[in-house]
């Protein structure tokens, strides 16, 4: 992705975002959790540094959603037509921007699925993404650029899963 800017919005322009380097990686991720937010049968994520996601345009607001652990997802939305831009888990330092309100969502692809475990029996996962179950291991499917770059944020030296 080095040559290319990924940049996107909500539906109705009043938010803009560019990303500012490469993502880290992207999950497509087919938890009930994110079937119920989406709507649909999986989201796919573009997960990067929280600080390498330039809003160029409105103030996405964030709001707190219940999660089926007890825990909570923050969610980054439009204050204007409601679209969910990008999203935070467990650790602010890393958001996981909604593919589809990218300019161009073809200009990624997963790099893996996720909770498969949850999968619509519909959805044929191509043989050439590693696919998990649950979740896996940041460390041994990451490039090393990109570990190195969250280990790096998060200011950590050890394991970064979860």
């Amino acid at each position: 992705m080095s040559d290319r800017l990924l940049e996107g919005g909500c539906s109705c322009g009043a938010v803009r975002y560019r990303l500012r380097s490469e993502p880290l990686f992207v999950h497509c991720c087919h938890c009930l959790n994110c079937q119920r937010q989406t709507g649909s049968a999986f989201a796919i994520n573009v997960l990067i540094e929280a600080g390498r996601v330039e809003v160029v345009a409105g103030d996405p607001r964030p709001v707190d959603v219940p999660r089926d652990d007890g825990s909570a997802q923050r969610i980054y939305r439009c204050p204007a037509c409601q679209v969910a831009v990008a999203s935070e888990y467990t650790r602010p330092e890393v958001w996981f921007v909604r593919a589809g309100t990218l300019d161009d969502p073809s200009q990624v692809s997963p790099d893996v699925h996720i909770f498969t475990r949850s999968k619509r029996e519909w959805v044929a996962l191509p043989e050439s993404v590693p696919a998990f179950e649950v979740y896996y291991d940041t460390k041994a499917l990451w490039p090393p650029a990109s570990y190195d770059r969250l280990r790096r944020e998060r200011g950590t030296g050890g394991r970064l899963d979860g």
